[in-house]
């Protein structure tokens, strides 16, 4: 089974980082979640059961990778932290600024998303002023047989400042729960900050 690593000549040296960031936190904390997910596949594997990229709905994957990468992310850089408060905004804040480090809504941090859509335009629960940071990911679905499929990748990774003006919302049903998505401008904005790009 292949280990996954990250292309460090992929990084963006002139990509705007904010709190502290250093590419190379970018780089470990991409390649925690491969280390990760080869451990773990490999584990799966030899039990001849399926891989933890075929065996989970893409959601609950996507929220999987999303919860890794902030994870590790928090743990390779300087400043930020994870917000411990539950489900709260932002997915990173800044250490010491809030109480015990958690908010349910706060502005000094940066907010985690993760996507198999490339260009890295992704729903979230709410238009806000923030820097947003979009991981985008590929899985190998269609290699057979299955335990011959490659490891997932980072593909791309944006960082961008976004204004609730940059987003649009979305139309939902009665059922369906409200999202925003940055609108075409807001897309490009992000888009301009990119630090990975395969």
């Amino acid at each position: 089974m292949i280990r996954n690593t990250v292309d460090t000549t992929r990084f963006n040296k002139r990509a705007t980082l904010p709190y502290e960031l250093r590419l190379p936190d970018f780089e470990m904390a991409m390649q925690d979640v491969y280390d990760f997910f080869h451990d773990v596949n490999g584990f799966l594997l030899r039990k001849g059961l399926h891989r933890v990229d075929d065996m989970l709905r893409p959601a609950i994957l996507s929220g999987v990778i999303s919860d890794m990468i902030s994870a590790s992310l928090a743990k390779h850089s300087r400043a930020l932290v994870e917000n411990r408060y539950f489900n709260g905004h932002p997915d990173l804040v800044v250490q010491g600024v809030y109480p015990k480090n958690a908010v349910k809504a706060g502005k000094d941090g940066i907010e985690i998303k993760t996507t198999r859509k490339a260009g890295g335009a992704v729903d979230t629960h709410g238009a806000r002023d923030q820097w947003m940071c979009v991981f985008v990911y590929d899985v190998d679905a269609e290699t057979e047989p299955g335990a011959e499929r490659g490891p997932m990748k980072f593909t791309e990774v944006y960082l961008g400042k976004v204004t609730v003006a940059d987003f649009r919302r979305n139309p939902r049903g009665e059922l369906g729960t409200r999202t925003a998505t940055l609108h075409k401008d807001g897309i490009q904005k992000l888009r301009a900050n990119w630090v990975y790009r395969l």
